[in-house]
């Protein structure tokens, strides 16, 4: 292996520095080929070539527009009248197969489950108005967050009343699913003061 040139130089003077200066320093220097380039340059490139890697959804914020928003109000409303209608086959096109709901007495069903009670004619609603609706979208994700009131019933009990809920949307192969859904019965002021 050959040896790198040895320069002996005043230290000063090498850089131009016009200062007078005794120290003597040396400096090692190396031939360059087709493939070096300066440290800086290699840093730049090295940085470039991450950012062309990078998943554009790492890259920048989503901001979904709101034609996505309306998208999923669309379904919300789809949604509700389905259970006005008691239409069977639109709730399991909008529900996911591992959909879980909670209802406001803290009872889980399934996907089956909720069909089931709907083809079995258990569970009647008469009025569902919404209010307050909210939609949050991250990605995949959109979070909806809702007032309803409510009348009708579930086998003999009286279901009406006023609720907040929320359901959650996940995208899947390009078609929006129910995921997931939890509702808590709003009490009037004058309950909440017996308790």
């Amino acid at each position: 292996m050959a040896k790198p040139a040895r320069l002996t130089t005043l230290f000063d003077s090498y850089f131009c520095g016009g200062l007078p200066s005794d120290t003597r320093m040396s400096r090692h220097f190396y031939g360059r080929n087709a493939f070096s380039a300066p440290p800086g340059v290699c840093l730049l490139m090295l940085c470039f070539v991450l950012w062309a890697l990078t998943p554009p959804a790492l890259a920048a914020p989503h901001r979904p527009g709101k034609e996505l928003h309306k998208e999923i109000e669309a379904l919300e409303m789809q949604w509700r009248q389905a259970q006005l209608d008691n239409d069977v086959s639109v709730m399991d096109r909008l529900l996911a197969d591992d959909y879980v709901g909670i209802s406001a007495s803290g009872i889980i069903e399934t996907k089956a489950e909720a069909l089931a009670l709907r083809r079995a004619g258990t569970l009647h609603i008469t009025q569902l108005d919404l209010n307050d609706l909210k939609v949050r979208i991250y990605g995949d994700t959109a979070v909806v967050t809702s007032r309803a009131d409510l009348a009708g019933t579930n086998g003999a009990s009286d279901i009406s009343g006023k609720y907040r809920y929320t359901r959650v949307y996940n995208k899947r192969y390009g078609q929006w699913k129910i995921v997931s859904f939890e509702a808590s019965r709003i009490h009037d002021t004058n309950e909440r003061e017996k308790h």
